[in-house]
């Protein structure tokens, strides 16, 4: 295809209010019965593969620790070297694909999760990670939504910004992926941010192996599934439930990891993110790091490098704290949050 494509412009989604009577409040209602009547069977996913290895956790409601949501399989070693190798090979057809071709993939999830899938993850978030229906509208639906569709818009600003030429001359910018795969950590508290630290990397050509946080599994697991359906291919992004330290550790070993997408705490970081780690000797190159540790906290850990950032914000998309330091960062229109990142219980 010659031409350029016209990308559409993103736009902030709507909230919904969930009143009295009103429609959405109904859809919700209805979602919250579905998921929490039926024990979700969470499997790793490697290359489109579906592995059960019978080592499973329970997925419990974080307000009524009797109330068993899921039983999410661990991926053992094997699983998680499996998974590199498909990220790895996966990238190899991926990175070549148009970035049109890419971002429709992650525009189709955003319309499908403003549409037939709003009320499910809105509900998964609800029943897994202890919110109300607004504060699981504006995280689960409105955010994430927002993050698919301005991650595609700030990605096109990228790949259009090209270097001036002088007189005689021709420069030019070519961008590809990262050598190797990413590997992407999300956390507890937000299902937005849960779904886009891996798709963030893949919008930019690279396979990602993605280790979800064991107490937000149930929403990740229902985002992974609907990036499924609007057609991310095989072993683009590879999900890996499982011990945190167990998969950091055979990850974060391997000579082909080539970033790290985080947001976590502290502690966490320090175990992972430091580049003198001496596993990182044996590694292609350093690693990039796009991170968001200590979320919590005020200041960042020291002995911390300048990490490189995705252009379009942290990982939050809103903005960068380094210290005292807050540093703007092109991103979706903030929102405001009501109450606490997790509040106790829910109610219609």
């Amino acid at each position: 295809m010659s031409g350029i494509s016209n990308i559409p412009h993103p736009r902030n989604e709507p909230v919904l209010n969930y009143a009295p009577e009103s429609p959405e409040r109904a859809v919700l209602k209805k979602a919250l019965d579905a998921v929490g009547s039926r024990k979700a069977d969470i499997p790793a996913v490697v290359n489109g593969r579906e592995i059960r290895t019978g080592v499973t956790h329970d997925v419990v409601s974080p307000h009524c620790h009797q109330r068993v949501l899921a039983q999410a399989h661990e991926a053992d070693r094997a699983t998680i070297q499996s998974a590199v190798d498909s990220a790895v090979e996966a990238q190899r057809d991926w990175g070549h694909w148009r970035f049109e071709d890419r971002a429709a993939v992650f525009l189709r999830a955003a319309e499908m999760l403003a549409g037939t899938h709003r009320q499910l993850l809105n509900a998964a978030t609800m029943l897994g990670q202890s919110k109300t229906a607004y504060q699981a509208e504006i995280d689960s639906a409105c955010e994430l939504i927002d993050f698919l569709r301005f991650n595609v818009h700030y990605a096109e600003r990228i790949y259009r910004e090209q270097p001036d030429s002088a007189p005689g001359a021709w420069n030019r910018l070519d961008h590809r992926p990262l050598e190797g795969f990413v590997y992407a950590i999300t956390p507890f508290n937000f299902t937005a941010i849960g779904g886009n630290l891996p798709t963030a990397p893949a919008l930019m050509g690279n396979a990602v192996v993605w280790k979800p946080a064991a107490t937000a599994i149930l929403s990740n697991w229902y985002f992974f599934k609907l990036l499924e359906e609007a057609g991310l291919p095989p072993g683009v992004i590879n999900f890996l439930p499982g011990n945190s330290i167990e998969v950091s550790d055979v990850l974060i070993s391997d000579r082909r990891l080539a970033g790290i997408h985080f947001t976590g705490s502290t502690r966490s970081s320090r175990r992972c993110g430091s580049p003198s780690r001496p596993t990182w000797s044996s590694t292609r190159h350093i690693p990039e790091s796009w991170e968001r540790p200590g979320a919590r906290t005020s200041s960042w850990p020291t002995r911390v490098p300048t990490w490189t950032r995705w252009p379009w914000g942290s990982c939050e998309g809103r903005t960068s704290t380094r210290g005292r330091n807050a540093v703007p960062l092109p991103g979706p229109t903030s929102r405001t949050r009501s109450g606490p990142p997790c509040a106790t219980g829910w109610s219609l």
